[in-house]
């Protein structure tokens, strides 16, 4: 039988790769590739891939991620109840568990024509920035719409009318191949009805987003800022068209701007940042860092409706809560990856790197001494991505800045685990949106600093576009 770099050179003849000369050419997998997150990676593909402890976490601290877990899966009631642990729901709410929009800790997707609520996509609001608002816009990056606040709440409890009711159709948006193969994209037209409380700012902009994948949060965040900031620093003196650039954003706890690096647009600092607004937007739901119901003044109902608020002012997630969800989040272990010598997907890798997506899709860190938890610690992870914000094109633009990100802009997705999608999710719907339904046309929406890959895409013949998906589904 012939040595695999025999039969991958062969697979590159029949491929016609010029890969195989100009760019990196792969023959085997690099040591320790399959482990995506280091030693703490899970060697699950199964639906529950998404859902497991770090590997390297002991079972003397599993029980803190079970509990943790319990707060994440179990739906959260309407207050008063003698359900005090977890009373308090909305007034006004998206969902009322974490898992209505991360089902399985995996991703969301937009609604379907027939569903009564969107659960899963949430869709952010904003006005234009003033001068005046330079307060507001400087602790939320944003100015939220007078009436409906920064975020479109589409559920309520009795007595509260809910904000609307979120639609999405579709326009179709040709794109050809070099070998003239045709396919289809949609464009999503995002749609809001049956407005509870009156008409809207006439200039507010929208942005619809879809739950993300809740595994490898920890490791990402303790990648080192000075990392993530050299890459920035790289790609600008590179001068190849590719500038990744941080987004700076307030932090709660330390009331300062700090770097940004969770969400669709990197509009978070932190991990818990990141689960206390959405304990507060998702699900209406108090926290020390924010113990004020989602109700903007126009919003009386919201306003008067019972709060599942402790009798000292306690509030609805309490601290301990709060830290359990945190640590659940943090250690959720990313799974590995399947396939990493499969001669297929060393061309398909190969091919990634022609079209230059590892450019912004950064494969390697080691995360920080220092890590939040120590089994996060010293541990070298390939998420695929740069953290930073990157023009996308006027295709995905949602015209909404969010503190320094332009509506232009949006945070490199991570890529590990994306191949399981399908498998967790029950679906593969990508990009901010969802809009893309299949990894093929994700990569075909990429314009702005991408136009150049998505360009290299398009040339590639049916063989290589099965590759490359088939390197894509190994990560």
């Amino acid at each position: 039988m012939p040595s695999l770099p025999l039969r991958l050179s062969a697979l590159c003849l029949a491929l016609g790769l010029s890969a195989c000369d100009d760019a990196p050419r792969f023959t085997k997998a690099e040591p320790g590739e399959a482990r995506s997150g280091g030693s703490a990676t899970v060697n699950k593909s199964d639906r529950n891939a998404f859902s497991l402890p770090s590997a390297n976490l002991p079972p003397s601290r599993r029980v803190d991620f079970s509990v943790g877990n319990s707060f994440f899966r179990s739906p959260w009631v309407i207050a008063p109840s003698t359900t005090t642990a977890r009373d308090g729901l909305g007034p006004l709410f998206n969902t009322n568990a974490c898992q209505g929009c991360h089902i399985k800790d995996g991703r969301g997707h937009p609604p379907a024509p027939d569903a009564v609520n969107a659960v899963s996509m949430l869709v952010r609001l904003s006005i234009p920035d003033a001068p005046e608002f330079a307060k507001v816009i400087e602790q939320t990056g944003v100015v939220p719409e007078p009436v409906y606040g920064g975020q479109f709440q589409d559920m309520a409890v009795p007595g509260v009318a809910p904000e609307g009711k979120v639609r999405v159709e579709y326009t179709p948006v040709p794109v050809r191949f070099a070998d003239g193969i045709e396919v289809e994209l949609q464009q999503p037209v995002l749609q809001l009805t049956q407005l509870g409380y009156g008409p809207m700012h006439p200039d507010t902009r929208f942005s619809a987003r879809v739950a993300p994948p809740m595994i490898g949060l920890g490791l990402l965040e303790a990648i080192p800022e000075d990392a993530i900031l050299a890459i920035a620093a790289a790609q600008a003196k590179e001068g190849n068209g590719i500038s990744g650039r941080p987004n700076r954003v307030w932090d709660d706890a330390q009331q300062k701007t700090v770097l940004g690096r969770f969400g669709w647009k990197a509009g978070q600092p932190s991990l818990n940042q990141q689960n206390v607004h959405a304990f507060s937007g998702d699900m209406g739901l108090t926290t020390s860092l924010r113990p004020f119901d989602d109700c903007t003044d126009a919003q009386a109902a919201c306003k008067q409706a019972p709060n599942g608020n402790g009798p000292d002012g306690e509030p609805e997630v309490s601290d301990n809560i709060l830290r359990l969800v945190l640590f659940y989040s943090r250690n959720l272990a990313v799974p590995a990856r399947r396939g990493v010598d499969d001669p297929q997907v060393l061309a398909g890798k190969s091919l990634f790197f022609q079209a230059s997506c590892q450019s912004c899709h950064t494969p390697k860190y080691t995360t920080a001494a220092d890590a939040a938890e120590p089994e996060l610690a010293n541990q070298v992870i390939r998420p695929y991505s740069d953290l930073l914000l990157h023009d996308m094109g006027e295709g995905l633009a949602d015209h909404r800045t969010e503190f320094q990100a332009s509506g232009r802009e949006w945070r490199t997705p991570p890529l590990w685990g994306i191949g399981l999608t399908q498998t967790v999710s029950g679906h593969t719907r990508f990009l901010h949106d969802g809009r893309a339904r299949d990894l093929l046309e994700a990569v075909l929406w990429h314009g702005g600093e991408a136009q150049k890959a998505q360009q290299q895409v398009l040339s590639f013949n049916a063989e290589q576009r099965a590759a490359l998906l088939a390197f894509l589904n190994s990560l």
